[in-house]
């Protein structure tokens, strides 16, 4: 699978069955070449021109399922990893 084809899924979590939206970016490791963690864009925001605010930084291992047009990820969202972006 290539990374192009991950984008293209949409990624949904599990816990509440909310939709995260499509896989933004990967995060690897450059020795390994293993997968780390996908990241999934927050939602846009119209008063700061569609600029993200946030992102969810999902690990591998809270991936649970990849599927032929989503992602199942068993993700607490209270406690993922956000990064505020400008």
């Amino acid at each position: 699978m290539r990374i192009c084809d991950l984008k293209q899924k949409e990624v949904i979590n599990i816990c509440d069955c909310r939709r995260l939206g499509f896989v933004g970016d990967v995060d690897f490791d450059m020795e390994t070449g293993c997968l780390l963690a996908i990241i999934v864009p927050g939602p846009g925001c119209f008063c700061g021109f569609l600029v993200r605010e946030k992102e969810y930084i999902i690990p591998f291992c809270d991936i649970r399922q990849v599927g032929p047009d989503i992602i199942l990820v068993n993700v607490d969202l209270e406690k993922a990893t956000e990064k505020c972006g400008i």
